[in-house]
């Protein structure tokens, strides 16, 4: 495949479990860093290279990365609509709302319904105003929301402005739902997970996460950044000789 990584691209990679956004678009970089399209007139260049859109390292799925005059194109895609498939765990509740930090409070689930999670799903449709986590990177007065968590400080977080568009409950396999939801730019869906624990009289943290798309890309596109790096790899010897 031809690539014109300078003029611009934009890839479509898919985020291992555990992967920092970070560490995906340093792969990039690294793979494409001898690339043709780069050396120009005897010079290497240097392109930029970004990604439009932050995956949390316990989520999974489509990473934009974009490179060269592409990365212009960055908050364009931000602002796409997004959509996600995952589990919320019923009955317990974390600081940080999915699995990086322990469990801090446990609740009752025995009244909750598989009737009851399928209504309360519908009532999160719509535009509504949501607080972000405070293990989050939106900033409060200059400074990043986890870092006031991680020094143990209070920090007031304003909730914001977003759009549920479609939640589809998948299966309930009590304690566990799995979901998929179509939602605009700024969701978090760990702070949703926390809101649907309280609106069934319970608790419930985000168990998995994987964005599936964006806009009009889709991450059966998508391949793994070691995937993507091997592409630019040199054959070896014994394949070179097959």
């Amino acid at each position: 495949m031809n690539y014109d990584f300078y003029n611009g691209e934009v890839l479509l990679i898919d985020k291992p479990l555990t992967w920092s956004s970070f560490q995906a678009v340093n792969k990039i970089k690294h793979a494409i860093k001898q690339h043709p399209s780069l050396i120009v007139e005897g010079h290497k260049i240097k392109p930029k290279v970004g990604h439009a859109g932050t995956l949390d390292p316990l989520a999974t799925g489509l990473l934009i990365v974009c490179t060269g005059k592409k990365t212009k194109t960055i908050n364009e895609l931000m602002g796409m609509e997004k959509e996600y498939t995952g589990t919320f765990l019923l009955g317990s509740t974390t600081p940080c709302f999915d699995l990086e930090k322990p469990v801090d409070h446990v609740f009752p689930t025995d009244h909750i319904t598989d009737l009851m999670i399928k209504n309360a799903a519908v009532q999160f449709m719509g535009i509504q105003q949501q607080v972000p986590p405070i293990y989050s990177a939106v900033f409060i007065n200059g400074k990043r929301a986890y870092e006031y968590a991680r020094a143990g400080e209070e920090a007031e977080i304003k909730s914001r402005e977003v759009e549920i568009k479609e939640f589809e409950i998948t299966g309930i396999h009590m304690p566990t739902v799995s979901f998929r939801i179509v939602c605009s730019k700024g969701t978090y869906i760990r702070s949703l997970a926390r809101d649907f624990g309280l609106s069934l009289e319970s608790g419930a943290h985000l168990t998995s996460l994987r964005r599936t798309r964006i806009g009009s890309f889709h991450v059966k596109d998508a391949v793994t950044p070691q995937k993507f790096s091997e592409m630019f790899q040199p054959p070896s010897a014994d394949s070179a000789n097959e």
